[in-house]
């Protein structure tokens, strides 16, 4: 089984058909992007090798996604919000061979790395896809890796979560199951970043034969959205939290053609999704699940939300097909209806593990479950509430901060002898990150000092100045202590 076998189908099947757009404007048909993956494969490295992709959100990401995978190689998707520094840091780590790159990204990633970048604009790239076809793959074991997703750690290093094409198709056939049907007269449109999920979900509507839509922008603008919308046709999308709330802010009324919206990545608060809801009709799905279990571990499916109660809209649903969700006490034991504990799964969509890190592939699988590190508990109803993230992680406009890292950094500067960093609630991103000081730096100071190592999304948001930051008798600073100066 190799995931090259969905787009073989779809172009049997719809071959002159419009597969791939930017914009209103057709790019590729099934038949022609079948070929174009097929002639790129014969230019890639033996089965196994790394190939990143670091790139806003483009057209010829679905065909590298393809090609890599007719290859028998892996993709390496890398977030292109990400300083240049930390994307060599993944690609170091995943022993990458080839980087393939949007102008922008590619001229900043050159001059910081010794592996190959190759922008998706150039005559070499033109090449790659006039070579001579390679066969289609036929007897991939379904255990080989297809997609290596690096996750930020709380120790501030990435964790590359092992997706293989059994993981992959197993979320391809949940979504299909359990969320949207689509056919070969759909859309999928790209808002979020296709470094994530929005890139993930290309497999199953590829199946259906449902066509790529890829803003002009590259970007998400709400009202290029909308627009696009309107042109194609049967248009579904994964969106973060936030962006729903810019749709809204609009003021306009749901696209006919928009039938689709699946949210995620961060907290949809109750009252905002109300508000979408009333603007745009009962077109929402909602997913919870990780890096580790892409996209699939509980969600509420459209017609969960009409008619719920507060407690649904609040809460994350219920199991999704193929995957056992539970919530389990510090001794490993179920816990009761309402009460809090970690939150596990398992099921055929579950990484593999960590890439080079056994240590934390055995802290994070046991048993034959994830260890999610997140919070919830179930109400007699079988609908599961998040209640807490016990890895403190920072979700941001359906990005992870993960505060140590921040912190990390932060400590580095000279003006800092402490530093705690949380999450406070934000009615435009559902989460900032706000850090608390106990030193001399300015604000200025700080922003300056982290905008030359991190990622500019992770900078904090504000910061708060105090003598000492609250601990507990063991030296732990107690991050709840924190969030509750500021109101949480």
């Amino acid at each position: 089984m190799n995931l090259f076998g969905l787009l073989d189908q779809a172009a049997d099947r719809f071959g002159d058909r419009g597969a791939v757009f930017c914009g209103e404007r057709e790019l590729h048909t099934w038949s022609s992007l079948r070929e174009r993956a097929l002639r790129m494969s014969s230019t890639l490295g033996p089965p196994g090798t790394r190939i990143a992709v670091a790139s806003e959100n483009r057209p010829e990401i679905v065909e590298l996604m393809f090609a890599t995978w007719a290859a028998e190689c892996v993709v390496v998707p890398i977030n292109y919000k990400l300083h240049p520094r930390e994307m060599v840091q993944i690609l170091d780590d995943a022993g990458v061979s080839q980087v393939f790159a949007s102008p922008k990204i590619g001229a900043e990633l050159t001059s910081a790395t010794e592996v190959p970048v190759e922008t998706v604009d150039s005559e070499a790239y033109s090449a790659r896809v006039s070579s001579s076809p390679r066969e289609r793959p036929r007897v991939t074991d379904p255990a080989t890796l297809a997609w290596l997703f690096y996750t930020s750690g709380t120790t501030g290093r990435s964790k590359g979560a092992m997706l293989t094409h059994r993981n992959l198709m197993a979320m391809t056939v949940s979504h299909l199951a359990d969320f949207d049907s689509p056919d070969h007269n759909c859309s999928l449109v790209h808002g979020a970043p296709m470094s994530h999920g929005s890139g993930l979900y290309i497999p199953p509507y590829v199946l259906r034969g449902a066509r790529q839509v890829i803003p002009s922008s590259a970007a998400f603008e709400p009202d290029e959205f909308l627009d696009l919308c309107e042109h194609h046709p049967g248009c579904s999308a994964f969106l973060a939290p936030t962006m729903v709330q810019r749709l809204v802010q609009t003021g306009r009324s749901r696209p006919h053609n928009l039938r689709t919206i699946v949210y995620g990545g961060g907290p949809m608060y109750v009252d905002s999704l109300k508000k979408a809801m009333a603007a745009f009709g009962p077109i929402f799905v909602q997913l919870y699940g990780q890096g580790e279990a892409p996209m699939t571990i509980t969600g509420l499916r459209r017609a969960d939300h009409v008619e719920a109660d507060d407690a649904v809209l609040g809460s994350v649903g219920y199991a999704r097909s193929g995957v056992d969700v539970a919530v389990l006490r510090d001794d490993d034991t179920p816990a009761a209806v309402g009460e809090i504990g970690e939150i596990v799964c398992r099921g055929d969509v579950v990484m593999a593990g960590y890439w080079n890190n056994t240590e934390a592939t055995r802290k994070t699988l046991q048993d034959g479950w994830l260890r999610t590190g997140d919070m919830g508990s179930f109400d007699e109803r079988g609908f599961l509430t998040l209640r807490d993230r016990s890895k403190d992680v920072v979700i941001s406009g359906g990005s992870n901060i993960y505060p140590r890292e921040v912190e990390e950094i932060l400590l580095e500067h000279p003006g800092v002898y402490e530093a705690g960093v949380v999450g406070a609630p934000d009615e435009e991103w559902g989460e900032v990150v706000v850090a608390f000081i106990v030193g001399s730096a300015s604000p200025a100071e700080l922003d300056a000092h982290l905008l030359e190592r991190i990622a500019r999304f992770k900078r904090p948001k504000r910061y708060e100045y105090i003598d000492e930051l609250p601990k507990n008798s063991y030296g732990k600073v107690l991050k709840r202590d924190l969030r509750d100066r500021l109101g949480r």
